[in-house]
């Protein structure tokens, strides 16, 4: 089978700016985007995760970085732009996936992040 490389989107909030609260939420989005598009760690190249400046009380990649299987995805972690109004303790996500070509992509935006992209919320 034929792989293509494709990029895959996706937000949630957390509850509080807590370790704990930062990795409920980091692990429920890579649950969905895991799940959703059928993939396993191998398949994915690298995951870049953005975090509002409220959110400082740990790497949402060092999360993701103790999964099983991720230790051979790259993992980058940056704060998300400051733009008055965004939306508060949003943590969004960039990966890089090998997708079967003829599988439609899903970019799942959970918690208060559904309301980013309400036409890709589930």
């Amino acid at each position: 089978m034929t792989l293509q490389l494709r990029a895959l989107r996706g937000a949630t909030t957390t509850t509080a700016n807590t370790a704990a609260a930062i990795a409920e939420a980091v692990e429920e989005l890579v649950a969905a985007l895991m799940e959703r598009n059928g993939l396993s760690a191998d398949r994915l190249l690298s995951v870049t995760f953005s975090a509002t400046a409220d959110l400082d009380a740990c790497f949402p990649a060092a999360i993701a970085r103790r999964l099983q299987g991720w230790d051979g995805v790259a993992l980058l972690d940056c704060q998300q732009m400051a733009v008055q109004g965004d939306l508060p303790r949003c943590i969004r996500l960039l990966a890089h996936a090998w997708l079967d070509p003829a599988d439609q992509p899903v970019h799942p935006y959970l918690r208060a992040a559904a309301g980013l992209r309400p036409d890709r919320a589930s």
